[in-house]
């Protein structure tokens, strides 16, 4: 329990950003101090998004003392450092709740509060929401600023210079402001990031455009030849030593770079932004995990953290290694045997795993940024030269490749691997976070093996499986521990399409694919208890489906029972009821899965109790589809 007067009290007087603007800058510098600890306390408790929030304390404060929100409108680009808005912003008394079920979202939501102007999760798309916002205000007639806060590591993605490039040729007045930490989650990489160190180390840089154009311009003229000379001698100068020219040329005002923890240089540049007619671009260099040694020396780390100690930074550590763990370290040991393996990822070597795989094979390593689009069809060209690309991003960035993984992968029946971390519930970074999509947007692909592994050893099997496949094959796994199998240094080969029976019944037979396999085998030994004989079969594959095992099992029990965690919209129970309309056979289906719904943050494990997924849901639900087709009546069940 915080007590906010007695232990934050300048922050306990803020209730809206007008508060703020009736500060002493050496208030606000005291209020920064005040935020940095709250935001560590609970982030320390609940868990979050730690680094990025800390390196952004005076940029936010700085920002809502220039502008009127909710009239202005402050988009957060990704919107994992939003924290300090939403204190800020009348959400002070929830903030401990933050990423916990009911509690504040870890993200902007404008369903939680209008100083939200966009629900935002995946990185950059701030600018090209920043441009709607405006151009509807101006046909609209209407008066009020539009702020993008962009990172680097967002500016790397490319949906990012299309807003740009648009905004600049539109002239619409938007105010762009560069969030510069030389981080995404891990180290940036890229010309785009190469381009921002030279702005922020390189003296000449500061020099202004008018000083050296005043300079040529005293230059005699002397004739059209050496008129043309000294053009291009200007442009050469322009681009070397004129702070910003990328972005000038691409139509915007170009600020800075601009020191991110200076309240009064910040401010002073915020305003003369706002008085602008035309697009601007305010470049802030600030420093991630600011104010919290362990952050600051590791922010990709404490980019997004689990519970820690504060004084310390340590987290508690697990005996079972984490599915990314396995993965990470079952393709560095294939890859010491085929040097023909690389691997690919978008800004997450840490995060997939990958860290052990570019610290082993540094030239069999790419890493190119907020990127998925250009990492999928990159993986292509590689395939089409005789390579085995392996493209391990997040379940749900993944997303944002879609075509690419179908005009530019399938289509050509290229063989490259995705591996699919974070599938199905997340947990606290909620809706825009959950993997529970892929199962419906891969297997309707021609040409597409999916597969999702029952435990971390199977997982082994399926990633050696898929590098000797020779077409696409996704296999997806699910975030945290294993379940604590023993693993093994010589995966095997799985027989593609082909399900394993892990127990026979006589009263129906549940198919379970991924995650679900454990706890649907839980279930059916609460279920023997009470007389009720269920089969399991461990699908493996999404796509192709075991089909003779599937129908075998499904007419000799009489109902089929399938599990998933992924939406049941077009998901793996979708396949099954397809499989039974192809061969005319009719046969009572329950399909336990997740709704036609985004599912919003809270515990991984309270999400599946709440959608029957765990082993007590499911077989609750077999019970209530048994009394349902009349098979049964049980013992202490009342339906």
């Amino acid at each position: 329990m915080i007590e906010w007067e007695k232990e934050y009290p300048l922050l306990s007087q803020i209730n809206s950003p007008e508060d703020l603007k009736r500060l002493s800058v050496r208030d606000v510098y005291r209020l920064a101090e005040e935020l940095r600890d709250v935001i560590i306390r609970v982030v320390a408790a609940n868990g979050g998004h730690l680094a990025p929030n800390l390196g952004v304390v005076e940029l936010t404060l700085a920002l809502h003392r220039v502008f009127d929100s909710p009239r202005d409108r402050i988009i957060w680009d990704v919107g994992h450092q939003c924290y300090v808005h939403k204190i800020i912003t009348g959400r002070r008394e929830q903030f401990p709740t933050i990423r916990q079920a009911g509690g504040l979202s870890g993200f902007p939501k404008r369903r939680e509060s209008v100083h939200d102007a966009f629900d935002t999760g995946h990185s950059s798309t701030s600018i090209s929401a920043a441009v709607g916002m405006a151009l509807a205000r101006d046909l609209r007639e209407e008066k009020f600023d539009v702020v993008a806060v962009i990172g680097d590591g967002a500016l790397t993605g490319g949906m990012a210079f299309e807003a740009l490039n648009h905004a600049g040729h539109q002239r619409t007045k938007i105010i762009v402001v560069l969030n510069d930490n030389e981080m995404s989650i891990s180290e940036n990489v890229g010309a785009v990031s190469a381009y921002l160190s030279r702005l922020r180390t390189d003296p000449m840089y500061y020099r202004s455009k008018d000083e050296l154009e005043a300079l040529l311009n005293r230059v005699p003229t002397i004739g059209k030849t050496v008129l043309k000379t000294l053009k291009r001698i200007k442009d050469s100068f322009k681009y070397l030593v004129v702070p910003g020219m990328l972005f000038e040329e691409l139509g915007f005002t170009y600020f800075g770079p601009i020191d991110g923890h200076n309240l009064e240089e910040l401010e002073e540049v915020l305003k003369n932004a706002r008085k602008a007619e035309e697009p601007v671009l305010v470049h802030v260099v600030t420093r991630k995990g600011k104010g919290y040694p362990p952050a600051e020396k590791n922010p990709d780390k404490f980019h997004g953290v689990g519970p820690f100690d504060i004084a310390t930074g340590k987290t508690p550590a697990g005996a079972v290694p984490s599915y990314t763990d396995v993965f990470g370290e079952t393709l560095v040991k294939l890859a010491e045997k085929d040097e023909d393996i690389v691997a690919i990822t978008a800004a997450m070597p840490s995060g997939t795993g990958l860290n052990r795989f570019a610290a082993r094979f540094p030239e069999r390593f790419f890493d190119v940024g907020i990127a998925e689009e250009h990492a999928v069809t990159m993986a292509a060209g590689m395939a089409v030269e005789g390579l085995k690309p392996v493209v391990a991003i997040y379940s749900t960035f993944l997303q944002r490749a879609y075509d690419q993984i179908l005009h530019d992968v399938c289509l050509q029946e290229l063989p490259v691997v995705f591996a699919l971390d974070r599938a199905g519930l997340v947990g606290e970074d909620g809706a825009t976070h959950q993997g529970v999509f892929d199962f419906s947007y891969l297997r309707h692909i021609p040409n597409m093996i999916v597969m999702a592994p029952k435990d971390e050893r199977e997982l082994q099997d399926m990633l050696y499986t898929a590098l000797s496949a020779q077409r696409p094959v996704a296999f997806r796994y699910p975030r945290g521990r294993g379940v604590g199998v023993e693993l093994t240094d010589e995966p095997s080969l799985l027989p593609l399409g082909r399900g394993e029976l892990l127990r026979e019944g006589r009263d129906g037979v549940i198919v379970a694919v991924g995650n679900t396999v454990h706890p649907a085998l839980e279930a059916t030994q609460a279920l023997d208890r009470e007389g009720v004989a269920m089969a399991v079969i461990n699908a493996r594959f999404v796509k192709p489906l075991d089909r003779e095992l599937i129908l075998s099992w499904g007419t000799k029990t009489g109902l089929i029972v399938t599990v998933e965690e992924n939406v049941l919209a077009g998901g793996f129970g979708s396949a099954v009821l397809e499989l039974l309309e192809e061969e005319g056979i009719h046969l009572p289906v329950l399909r336990l899965g997740l709704p036609d719904r985004f599912i919003h943050h809270g515990p991984a494990d309270m999400l599946r109790r709440q959608y029957c997924l765990t082993a007590e849901g499911i077989a609750e639900k077999v019970r209530e589809r048994l009394v349902l087709e009349g098979k049964k009546r049980f013992s202490g069940y009342t339906g």
